[in-house]
């Protein structure tokens, strides 16, 4: 897989837009029991954030009549850098929606969307948080709020589903001008996985192959926590809240990560991970390539990869008849 020179227009990951269809059971879940802010609401979304997001929120979560992804938000390095995303994709081909007006969160923002319907923005102008009483008031002034409990620190990626992830990946390049750090190379020449950077993480969006039939859906939205000890008592949380803990705690093979995945009230995939400790700092980074014999061994470590993990999205798919 060619190597791409960094271009470092777009700063990182800044929000995900989450649909749900069980908007107050599924608000309960992120504040009460998954451990996310809640900054404010406005007439369809609430904004929510983990407590060392800097930004207002990380995720938007919208009633919605469905279930998936609204939109997936990357802040830009400067409005310099944002002029330059823009033009670069304006002269791609790829579908935009154009300008909108910022939400509770942020400025304006450039929308655009890649072959398979995910809709994503790019802005610069943003709404830093700040504690409005002393519970949630850091008593260390170089984090942005409270650590409550086992909460996850920060938003860490998305994983999209796309039917042809070499096509996503030059979306990826040419829109966002991002890297691709690991990549699943299949037996019959398809790629079937690509973990992507815009900075010197080792990933902030992930694609896998669709085997559901499905367009423009979500596979899952993940936190990162500060140690896997958190990960191990939020195993305990969920399980007292009667959450569904579709696989987990396990170390995955490809960017080593040690995880955990519940699926939320309205059915939406959210992973919890530690995921903090490689970074990408080498410029000429040769991409990771997993065959189809790696991924058959597994996870690094930990259960077999259940079937519900390969075919689960959001929204679900309709078949014929339904």
């Amino acid at each position: 897989m060619t190597i791409t020179q960094p271009v470092f227009d777009v700063a990182h990951l800044g929000h995900v837009e989450m649909l749900t269809d069980r908007y107050d059971e599924s608000l309960d879940f992120f504040t009460r029991v998954y451990g996310l802010k809640l900054s404010g609401v406005d007439a369809t979304s609430a904004y929510l954030r983990a407590w060392d997001d800097y930004e207002f929120h990380s995720l938007k979560l919208t009633r919605a009549e469905t279930t998936g992804v609204g939109h997936i938000g990357y802040r830009c390095a400067s409005p310099e850098a944002l002029a330059r995303r823009v033009a670069a994709i304006e002269a791609s081909g790829y579908r935009t929606q154009g300008w909108v007006e910022g939400d509770m969160g942020h400025g304006s923002a450039f929308r655009f969307e890649d072959p398979f319907g995910h809709v994503f923005e790019l802005y610069y102008e943003t709404r830093r948080y700040v504690p409005t009483d002393d519970a949630d008031r850091p008593v260390l002034k170089n984090t942005a709020s409270a650590f409550t409990g086992a909460a996850p620190r920060r938003i860490d990626h998305v994983n999209l589903l796309a039917a042809d992830v070499a096509a996503f990946r030059d979306f990826m390049q040419t829109c966002l001008g991002a890297r691709v750090t690991e990549y699943i190379q299949l037996d019959n020449g398809r790629i079937g996985g690509c973990w992507f950077t815009v900075n010197n993480k080792t990933y902030d969006l992930a694609c896998t192959e669709e085997h559901g039939g499905g367009d423009g859906r979500l596979h899952h939205v993940t936190y990162a926590t500060d140690q896997r000890e958190d990960i191990l008592r939020a195993a305990d949380i969920f399980l007292q809240n009667g959450v569904h803990i579709e696989t987990g705690p396990h170390k995955h093979a490809i960017q080593g990560t040690f995880f955990l995945y519940v699926w939320e009230p309205a059915g939406n995939r959210v992973e919890l991970a530690n995921a903090g400790a490689r970074l990408i700092l080498a410029p000429d980074w040769e991409p990771v390539r997993w065959t189809e014999a790696d991924r058959r061994k597994g996870q690094a470590w930990g259960l077999k990869t259940i079937d519900t993990f390969h075919t689960h999205g959001t929204p679900p798919v309709k078949r014929q008849g339904q």
